[in-house]
């Protein structure tokens, strides 16, 4: 049965490093568009967070999977940043992600500068997500990331 397969009845429950390697190269595609973005005026924030969140749910994912913990069809980062630490990672530093969650769907489908009052900060997503990834890179022992 494929990993998709799997999710769809509930969950991704073996450690699956396989899965977790490919959702991790996922993650890093994701990335590489925010990188692309840089401080673009084209691109709004709303796509900048949306893509961010992406990268972030991504790499969660990837983590949980490598652990063989079983992980929800979800957009919140929050409730899988949980699930990390009730299976015993330390996720403190990457709490802060948890704000991405709001540009996980609606973002695409609402106009307006809806999810942050100020204009988000690029270079310092980037940066953030690039600790993530490398960190989650590390438990998956994935050489192509």
């Amino acid at each position: 049965m494929s990993w998709v397969a799997r999710i769809a009845k509930g969950g991704c429950s073996m450690r699956d490093l396989e899965h977790a390697r490919s959702l991790l190269r996922l993650a890093h595609r994701d990335l590489n568009a925010l990188i692309g973005m840089g401080d673009s005026p084209l691109f709004a924030d709303e796509i900048v967070g949306f893509h961010a969140q992406q990268t972030a749910e991504k790499a969660l994912k990837a983590w949980l999977s490598a652990m063989g913990t079983v992980y929800p069809l979800t957009h919140q980062l929050p409730r899988l940043l949980a699930l990390l630490e009730s299976s015993g990672a330390e996720v403190g530093a990457f709490w802060p992600l948890a704000r991405f969650t709001s540009y996980a769907v609606q973002a695409r489908y609402e106009e307006g500068p809806m999810c942050a009052d100020e204009p988000l900060e690029r270079a310092a997503i980037i940066a953030e997500l690039q600790d993530l990834l490398r960190h989650v890179a590390a438990i998956v022992g994935d050489p192509e990331t």
